[in-house]
């Protein structure tokens, strides 16, 4: 048998490396040419073949021409690399003297900046926070709160209700009533912010969801003297001293006696506005001694502790801080709006 052409091995292979731009087709072409049907292993295989005085000879020049594939593959590796990273810097390249694009800085939303502000407010008097679950019971939601089934309450606070009896609480004061529950020692000072949910009808002042900040102080000797003193503090340091405030009583069934917070609206504009339908004044603050009952049904003894209930509707607040006509469009995703509210950045 005749030797192999160890050059037209070679040749072969050369022709073809010349035409490899991409390191796929690179692996392919060395597969090709060093693999185990490639004319290279077809020949050493065939070297026995080889007449046995120039079977050496032969063997020498099928390595040398192995080892010469190899270096070739390696140096065009190194090559498409290159011609690849050149290849994107060309599409991608940037002048980099040119301005820089800047994106526009966020902004917290009225609504957080309204409940951060009242969280510390309410830490600064001993409150800590603490959360609970948007789907309730109705035990938490109305029965452990002296809202027993038909009570004309549930009609005020109708709600969303889901499958298995469960509903969306229709205020925080679900995370009061299983706070109690669990008994903590005296004096409880805890507070809780949140979405709520009302199934009401919308309009500039009301939502079927919206927001609430709550929070209950239990303690033996709480008066109804530290109640308004309670919160005539928290209406002045969040709204200023100046502007004035007054209680009016109120009935929630979880309190006894209830009142009531008003702040003199700050852009009234008489019978036509639409913050306080012309009253002249808006509610803050709904509060009250926490009901006998409430006490009982969690094992505390009434004749012993007291406890001082309040919420705000921190959803309205953010609406009067920021001044929009519609609380509906703080919650809505029209960048415009809080561009506005926040002074450009949103």
């Amino acid at each position: 048998m005749a030797a192999p052409d160890v050059n037209a091995i070679l040749s072969a292979f050369r022709a073809e490396l010349d035409a490899v731009s991409d390191p796929k087709a690179l692996d392919e072409l060395r597969r090709k040419h060093t693999g185990k049907k490639s004319p290279l292993k077809l020949a050493f295989k065939d070297l026995r073949e080889v007449p046995a005085d120039q079977r050496s000879e032969v063997a020498a020049a099928l390595n040398s021409a192995r080892d010469q594939i190899e270096t070739d593959v390696a140096a065009a590796v190194e090559r498409v690399e290159q011609q690849a990273i050149t290849d994107a810097l060309d599409r991608e390249w940037t002048d980099m003297t040119m301005p820089g694009v800047g994106t526009e800085r966020g902004a917290r939303h009225p609504l957080t900046v309204v409940e951060r502000e009242c969280l510390e407010l309410l830490r600064r008097l001993g409150f800590s926070l603490v959360d609970g679950p948007e789907v309730e019971t109705a035990f938490y939601n109305f029965d452990a709160l002296n809202i027993p089934e038909h009570h004309p309450a549930r009609d005020m606070q109708d709600t969303f209700w889901v499958k298995g009896g469960s509903l969306l609480r229709s205020h925080t004061t679900t995370v009061q009533a299983r706070v109690l529950e669990s008994r903590p020692s005296l004096p409880i000072r805890v507070a809780s912010a949140g979405r709520v949910y009302r199934n009401e009808a919308v309009d500039a002042t009301h939502l079927a969801m919206f927001h609430q900040l709550e929070g209950i102080w239990v303690d033996k000797g709480l008066t109804f003297a530290h109640l308004k003193g309670l919160l005539g503090f928290i209406a002045r340091s969040l709204y200023g001293e100046e502007r004035p405030i007054r209680f009016k009583p109120k009935f929630y069934p979880y309190t006894e006696p209830s009142i009531g917070v008003d702040l003199q609206c700050g852009s009234c504009a008489g019978a036509g506005c639409e913050s306080c339908h012309g009253a002249g004044w808006v509610t803050i603050l709904g509060a009250g001694m926490v009901h006998p009952k409430v006490f009982t049904q969690f094992g505390y003894d009434p004749d012993k502790v007291s406890g001082i209930a309040f919420g705000l509707g921190t959803t309205r607040m953010a609406g009067q801080w920021t001044g929009v006509k519609k609380i509906r469009s703080l919650y809505e995703t029209d960048l415009r709006v809080h561009r506005a509210l926040t002074g450009g950045a949103a």
